[in-house]
C-alpha cells in the first residue's frame, strides 16, 4: 500500500526544496574549502568562507544531472532516462575535473556499449559514495515518502554502483524525504539506518560509528577522535565511511545548519561529500531560511566545473520545478 502523503504547503515546500539543494552545494564548496591546504594553513580550522574563491565539485553537478532526470521524465525516470542523461551530459566531454572514479568508470562503461546495472556492477568504485552525494533530488521529489525516495535512488544510482553504493544513495534520499516533513533527527537517522542490509560492510560501520556516539553520550569533543579512527578505511570515498560520517555529524550537531557545515567541512577525509550530506539533510530539515543570505549568493549559480550544463542551471529554479513534480 502505498504510502499517505504529508501535507506541506506551497510556501514551505519551496522553502526545503531550496534549503536542500542550496545546503547540498554549500555543504560541497565549503567542504572543499575546508581541506584546502593554504586555508588549512590561515585558518587551522574553517569557520566561514575563505578569501579564497570556493567553487562546486562533482557533488553538486552530479545532483544537478539527477535533477535533470527527474525533471526531464516529470518525476518518473526509468533507466533509459538515467542512460540518455549520461550520455548528453557525462559521456559527451572528454573529460569532467573532479569527477569521482565511480562516474568515470561508468562512462567508460556506457562508452563500451554497456548498460545499468552493469555500468556499475562492473566498477572497481562501486562501493562509492558518488552516488549518495547526488541523491537529494530524489528526496525532495518523494517528501514524506522514503521508500519512494529509495526506489527512485536505485534508479538513478545503478549505472555507476552497485551494493554499498546503491544503499549509501537510497539511506540518503530517504532521509531527505523524511526531512522535508520536519522530522527529527533520530527519525531522520534511523530512516537512512534502515537502508543498510543486514550483514552489509555499510551497517556495521553505521553500527560502530553510533555506538561510539552513544557511549561518548554524543559529545563531539569525546567522540571525534575514536570515530575516524574506527570508520577510517584505505579509499576515502567509500559509502561505509562517508556516509556514515556525515550521519554521524547531522546528528552530532543536532540538524544545526551552520554549526553542521563547520563539522562537516572540518571533518577530514572526504569532506565535500560529507559537507554535501550534511547540507541537503540540514537544509531539507529547516528550509532556505536556516542559511545565511551571503552563503547562497556564493553556490546559487554553479560554474560546470565538473559537468559543463551544470552552469547553465541556477540552483534556486531548479529546487523550485522539483516541487512541481512531487509524487
Amino acid at each position: 500500500m502505498p504510502s499517505k502523503k504529508i501535507i506541506l504547503s506551497p510556501e514551505t515546500y519551496k522553502s526545503k526544496a531550496a534549503g536542500c539543494l542550496v545546503g547540498l552545494a554549500i555543504g560541497d564548496a565549503f567542504g572543499d574549502a575546508c581541506r584546502d591546504p593554504e586555508n588549512q594553513f590561515l585558518y587551522g580550522i574553517t569557520m566561514d568562507w575563505p578569501e579564497k574563491p570556493s567553487y562546486s565539485t562533482d557533488d553538486t553537478e552530479f545532483a544537478l544531472l539527477s535533477a535533470e532526470i527527474l525533471i526531464q521524465s516529470k518525476g518518473f525516470p526509468t533507466p533509459e532516462h538515467v542512460l540518455a542523461a549520461w550520455k548528453e551530459h557525462v559521456v559527451i566531454q572528454d573529460e569532467f575535473n573532479r569527477g569521482g572514479a565511480s562516474e568515470r568508470e561508468a562512462a567508460v562503461n556506457i562508452r563500451r556499449g554497456l548498460t545499468a546495472p552493469e555500468t556499475g556492477i562492473y566498477n572497481a568504485y562501486a562501493h562509492s559514495d558518488g552516488a549518495a552525494m547526488r541523491a537529494a533530488p530524489m528526496g525532495i521529489v518523494a517528501a514524506g515518502n522514503p521508500e519512494l525516495a529509495a526506489d527512485l535512488a536505485q534508479i538513478d544510482a545503478e549505472i555507476s554502483h552497485s551494493r554499498d553504493g546503491i544503499w549509501g544513495a537510497q539511506s540518503v534520499a530517504a532521509a531527505v524525504a523524511l526531512a522535508m516533513t520536519g522530522a527529527g533527527v533520530d527519525e531522520i537517522v534511523a530512516e537512512a539506518r534502515k537502508w543498510a542490509p543486514e550483514g552489509s560492510w555499510f551497517k556495521h560501520s553505521f553500527d560502530v560509528a553510533f555506538e561510539i556516539l552513544e557511549q561518548g553520550n554524543f559529545e563531539i569533543e569525546k567522540v571525534w577522535m575514536p570515530l575516524h579512527q574506527a570508520i577510517r578505511c584505505e579509499y576515502k570515498a567509500s559509502v561505509p565511511e562517508a556516509v556514515v560520517s556525515a550521519f554521524a555529524v547531522f546528528k552530532l550537531t543536532e540538524g544545526d545548519f551552520r554549526q553542521g557545515m563547520t563539522y562537516a567541512g572540518n571533518f577530514g577525509r572526504d569532506t565535500d561529500t560529507i559537507g554535501a550530506i550534511v547540507g541537503a539533510l540540514s537544509g531539507a530539515s529547516h528550509g532556505i531560511q536556516a542559511i545565511p543570505d551571503s552563503w547562497i549568493d556564493k553556490v546559487r549559480q554553479p560554474n560546470g566545473t565538473c559537468l559543463k550544463f551544470a552552469a547553465k542551471r541556477n540552483l534556486m529554479d531548479v529546487a523550485q520545478i522539483l516541487t512541481t513534480l512531487r509524487r
